[in-house]
């Protein structure tokens, strides 16, 4: 039985509720579908022996840090249950050495849009968004930031904006010129690991522009949660501290490792198989004119599609697209100015190199055709 009509575009909805559907497929990357715990522990239980500790220099957590700190070339990495409080960490100490209490990163920054300003209700600090929120920071927008700045903030990619990174030259250039006026380098790497498809440099050129450097443990590593935050070890040893006062040092943290080295073997491998897709992908419905892709072609393995209807509108019609195919189409959509417009985000991970391009496009028709 499909559901109930969409409710009016002026609703103010953007989910509309539905009954539980039988997810068979699914291109949404953190789709339950992908995270069933006896398919996770089983990666888990590769990664270990019957002589394997829970803790110490030999568990999984030491591990996974020195494997990350090599990857980054950084001297140390330490492990946070979440990249809110590594991140959070990494600018308290940053101002705390610097005197200053404000930094800079993009108006639709990971810190400013999905995590509650907790670097101001926690830490105090003040945020400058930089740049039109629609596109890049560039150097000129950083440039005209009058205020002294304890840190500047490069997500890489930019995740709302598409997935979008700024060219090499202008990173360096960027970064280079916020270190002489002596602003920390920070880097929220949730998605390094796919901007480095682009970049086409090892892992350790590109964190090496940054002072301190985030990533996630479960976005396209598809692990438990958790974080990694490296840098140098007088940094760490006082993030050591805050990590404590914070509550975030847990004791039996090696499920969140084992997870996170199991991803480190299995996707970290297959990126540019990923990348590669998403272009793919991207090019066919380009190519056929059922919706726009925004970057065109995709940086990354992450893109969004933009659909030519409202989200509440295409919020039904993927309902009835999963009940009448049993086919997640993704996690949620995303409003625009235009509200007969919307957006979702794509990112390959092996559940969509499953679909082939042909076959989304023609899901793509389908939910238009529910949502007219």
């Amino acid at each position: 039985m499909s559901p109930e009509p969409p409710p009016s575009q002026n609703s103010g909805q953007h989910q509309v509720p539905a009954p539980a559907r039988a997810v068979r497929r699914s291109l949404f990357l953190h789709s339950a579908l992908h995270r069933r715990p006896q398919e996770m522990l089983r990666g888990m239980l590769e990664q270990v022996d019957a002589d394997t500790p829970p803790n110490g220099p030999d568990g999984p957590v030491a591990v996974l840090e020195r494997r990350i700190a090599a990857l980054l070339g950084k001297q140390e990495a330490l492990f946070f249950p979440s990249g809110t409080m590594a991140q959070q960490v990494a600018l308290r100490i940053h101002a705390d050495r610097r005197g200053r209490r404000a930094f800079a990163a993009h108006p639709q920054g990971h810190l400013e849009v999905w995590e509650h300003r907790g670097y101001a209700v926690v830490h105090g600090l003040r945020c400058h968004p930089v740049g039109d929120r629609h596109r890049l920071m560039r150097l000129a927008d950083l440039a005209a930031v009058g205020e002294p700045l304890a840190a500047v903030v490069w997500e890489l990619p930019q995740r709302d904006i598409g997935g979008l990174l700024p060219e090499w030259d202008d990173l360096v250039a960027q970064t280079s010129a916020m270190r002489e006026r002596g602003a920390a380098i920070h880097l929220d790497g949730a998605r390094l690991w796919e901007a480095q498809t682009y970049y086409a440099r090892p892992f350790a050129e590109i964190a090496g522009l940054f002072d301190t450097a985030y990533v996630s443990l479960y976005k396209v590593l598809q692990g438990t949660g958790g974080a990694v935050l490296a840098g140098p070890p007088d940094i760490l040893a006082e993030a050591r501290i805050w990590r404590r006062r914070l509550g975030g040092d847990v004791y039996d943290a090696w499920p969140v490792a084992l997870a996170a080295l199991h991803g480190l073997d299995t996707h970290l491998p297959r990126l540019a198989a990923y990348r590669d897709h998403a272009v793919a992908i991207a090019a066919a419905i380009t190519a056929d004119g059922v919706a726009r892709v925004a970057p065109n072609p995709p940086q990354t393995p992450l893109f969004h599609v933009h659909l030519p209807v409202g989200p509440a509108t295409a919020d039904w019609a993927a309902e009835a697209l999963l009940a009448d195919t049993g086919v997640e189409l993704f996690g949620r959509t995303r409003s625009a100015p235009d509200p007969d417009r919307c957006s979702f985000e794509v990112t390959i991970g092996e559940n969509a190199m499953a679909f082939t391009p042909d076959e989304v496009v023609a899901l793509l028709h389908r939910l238009l055709e529910y949502a007219t």
